[in-house]
């Protein structure tokens, strides 16, 4: 018998991207609550959650995907294909503005990004899986964990200095970034999904599939409650030492992230997967073509910035001026509002691409 598809992963997914929708495209920069924003340096806010979640969501689609092929020539195309057109796609959005052909400035452009990291990371998780069982992938992720950790925090930099976490300093991400990728950062000192820091991050994807390992063996909740508690306990107390940090993409971030995405799992899994409650379909709609729609938001996005409209506006900010800008609504509250008009549009651009039985694969 085949068993049925866990729906819970494909909810949490579509929230993933829903979240991810909502927080880039606010109406307005100048007003947003600051949940819906990146912690400054150290910490954690809801915001910071959503990209390490769907790190998590591509390890647990690694381990379905792939748990029953052998590496051959053909699985390792097909990853590379893969790979290639996420990263492809993620340039694409960096390199051209709407109004093909023109370019930005090559000498500014940014070349990693959301897409890029998810690219690259798929291609190392996808093919460490396909080699390894879960023991060795879990010893892999411990390692990772650790040597970041020395590596950032103990080992001198090329002048002799030692490394901290502070911004206002430097450690190893910061500084091969710097000194690699040099203006083509998002940041001019830092890349929040730079080089070193993919690293890491391939950690969340592995912790991903060791659980998704566990999902398919789980006949109840208590053991992916117990995991998201140890995650959440271990994370939490290495903050201490290694702060959480997004930026860098710090070991503690890994784990205390990873810890809550396995806790919302669990909930979600309990909910639809063991209750058989009708909770959150509504996400799975985008959760079944996350990547397309991630994409097309970004595209749309950054078209509507820049279309001008009159001599002063562009697309965005004219619907947002007419629109939502009103006397008895806060600037933050408007803009949120804005931002919950883009995530209902593609959450029912989700529906009908799923009620039309169309799932694009990239």
């Amino acid at each position: 018998m085949v068993k049925k598809r866990i729906e819970s992963v494909d909810i949490l997914r579509g929230i993933t991207i829903c979240a991810m929708i909502l927080v880039n495209t606010p109406g307005t920069w100048s007003a947003v609550y600051p949940p819906l924003l990146h912690a400054k340096w150290h910490g954690l806010t809801p915001t910071d959650l959503i990209f390490p979640f769907f790190l998590f969501i591509v390890g647990i689609s690694i381990y379905f995907a792939y748990k029953h092929k052998t590496p051959t020539k053909n699985v390792y195309k097909k990853i590379a294909i893969r790979s290639f057109k996420l990263i492809g796609l993620g340039l694409f959005l960096n390199i051209f503005i709407p109004y093909f052909p023109f370019f930005k400035d090559f000498e500014t452009l940014r070349f990693l990004g959301v897409l890029q990291r998810i690219g690259i990371v798929f291609f190392v998780s996808a093919i460490l899986y396909l080699h390894f069982n879960w023991r060795v992938l879990a010893g892999i992720t411990v390692a990772i964990l650790i040597i970041y950790w020395f590596l950032l925090g103990f080992i001198p930099l090329p002048d002799g200095t030692l490394p901290t976490f502070n911004r206002a300093a430097n450690n190893w991400a910061m500084y091969l970034d710097a000194n690699v990728l040099g203006k083509h950062m998002w940041q001019p000192d830092y890349d929040p999904e730079g080089l070193i820091s993919s690293i890491p991050s391939i950690a969340s994807c592995l912790i991903g599939i060791l659980i998704g390992t566990l999902l398919d063996q789980l006949k109840n909740v208590q053991p992916l409650l117990l995991i998201s508690l140890a995650f959440l306990i271990l994370g939490y107390t290495l903050n201490f030492w290694f702060p959480i940090n997004k930026a860098i993409w710090s070991s503690s971030f890994v784990l205390v992230t990873s810890g809550w995405a396995s806790l919302i799992l669990a909930i979600i899994y309990y909910l639809v997967d063991i209750k058989s409650i009708k909770f959150g379909r509504i996400f799975k709609y985008v959760g079944m073509n996350a990547i397309t729609i991630y994409f097309l938001s970004s595209f749309i996005s950054k078209t509507f910035y820049l279309t001008s409209v009159g001599e002063t506006e562009n697309i965005h900010s004219f619907l947002f001026q007419n629109i939502y800008v009103q006397s008895f609504f806060s600037a933050e509250f408007s803009s949120l509002l804005y931002a919950i008009t883009v995530v209902a549009f593609y959450v029912l651009l989700g529906y009908i691409l799923f009620k039309k039985k169309i799932f694009i694969k990239v």
